[in-house]
């Protein structure tokens, strides 16, 4: 049996989350967020456009976590990102932060978008 060390680069794995918070790199971090290939900052919401092509070209995926519940985005934004060659990904909040943490562990490039939640983990 051969193992790996995961290493994560600079992008940080979520930790856990709360209502209006992620944990991240041990730091607690204000929701709505993006979190990635360059770090972490606060993120506008659905409105924020531009926060969100930054991300084009150092990432393949955006998984986009959309509170408690799944919900759509905005047409023109997801047509937006696409065309940017950003691959997009709706799902809960909770279950981005599980599907982006284990393709950051295989060393893929994502980043991840995220609205608060109610509940925590």
């Amino acid at each position: 049996m051969r193992l790996n060390e995961v290493v994560f680069t600079d992008a940080e794995p979520i930790e856990g989350y709360g209502p209006g918070f992620f944990r991240i790199g041990g730091q607690k971090h204000a929701a709505p967020l993006v979190t990635g290939p360059g770090g972490t900052t606060d993120w506008g919401g659905y409105d924020d456009v531009e926060t969100l092509l930054a991300l084009a070209g150092s990432t393949d995926v955006l998984f986009v976590g959309t509170g408690d519940d799944i919900a759509h985005l905005p047409a023109t934004l997801r047509a937006t990102l696409e065309e940017a060659g950003l691959g997009v990904e709706i799902m809960s909040s909770p279950a981005a932060c599980r599907t982006y943490n284990v393709l950051l562990s295989e060393g893929r490039r994502v980043a991840l978008a995220l609205m608060p939640v109610r509940g925590g983990a």
